[in-house]
């Protein structure tokens, strides 16, 4: 791999990259936050895909789109001199060492000795985060709102963790999982779609939960699930193509034995 002094050369070449940018082209001379904001959320989006990937090559593409996107926000900061890239990286490791007291403070040693768990360091991390100086006022105000709800649930639900408020036992969670199940199973048969909206609501949250306890991560498992279902289902289509007959046209016994052709032809 690359030396530092062969990576802090390539984030200079960056900046003067950018700069130039930022000084020649009409289009990037025109770029503002507002206008930049839903392209930084569009390459978050194609990073997270590479990841679950696990395409390293796309990896490293999509996290240089996404550290333009960093460079290029810290460039217009500095433009009207609110701050520049050096504020960033510096505001940023003054963070990391204030909530890591495990490894810049008193406690280093104890964490050689393996006495510190990831637990620990997580419910510390959340507490650090209230009392700063210019950090949350509350508990669960860091969580941000543009969130997708799934991800929101999970952090929220690890946010109060990180208090102290969460089962003693993960095995509990079932019980709570089950009675959201049957209170959303009554609704349903009531046929009261905005209760049963909510105790959808309720029983999902209830399964995110679950899952958190169980050091799972739910947006992963689902997206993994959907590509699942993306591979079989065009099994199924691709067949029905090359036997000359619609989807529209088969019996579900005749798809169901198709997918289930898919499944074992995964297994293979």
């Amino acid at each position: 791999m690359h030396s530092r002094e062969e990576k802090l050369q390539a984030f200079g070449r960056l900046l003067d990259v950018m700069d130039d940018l930022r000084e020649k082209c009409p289009w990037d001379r025109k770029q503002t936050y507002e206008s930049l904001r839903p392209n930084t959320i569009e390459e978050t989006y194609e990073l997270a895909d590479a990841l679950i990937k696990d395409d390293k090559a796309d990896i490293c593409k999509e996290l240089g789109d996404v550290l333009l996107h960093i460079v290029f926000y810290a460039r217009i900061g500095s433009e009207t001199d609110d701050f520049d890239i050096t504020d960033v990286c510096n505001q940023l490791c003054e963070k990391l060492i204030y909530r890591h007291p495990h490894v810049y403070g008193p406690d280093a040693e104890r964490i050689s000795k393996g006495e510190i768990t990831v637990d620990q360091v997580l419910k510390n991390w959340e507490q650090l985060k209230v009392k700063e100086k210019d950090g949350n006022k509350r508990v669960l105000s860091g969580v941000p709102e543009a969130l997708p709800s799934l991800i929101k649930a999970y952090r929220i639900q690890d946010k109060a963790r990180g208090v102290g408020f969460d089962w003693d036992k993960k095995e509990d969670v079932w019980d709570k999982v089950r009675e959201e199940l049957g209170e959303l199973e009554a609704e349903l048969r009531r046929e009261d779609k905005q209760r049963s909206t909510q105790e959808l609501g309720d029983f999902l949250f209830s399964v995110i939960n679950a899952a958190r306890l169980y050091k799972l991560n739910p947006d992963n498992a689902l997206e993994m699930t959907n590509r699942k279902f993306i591979r079989r289902f065009t099994y199924l289509e691709e067949h029905s193509i090359r036997i000359g007959k619609p989807l529209t046209e088969m019996t579900l016994a005749e798809m169901d034995a198709i997918w289930n052709e898919a499944k074992q032809q995964e297994k293979q």
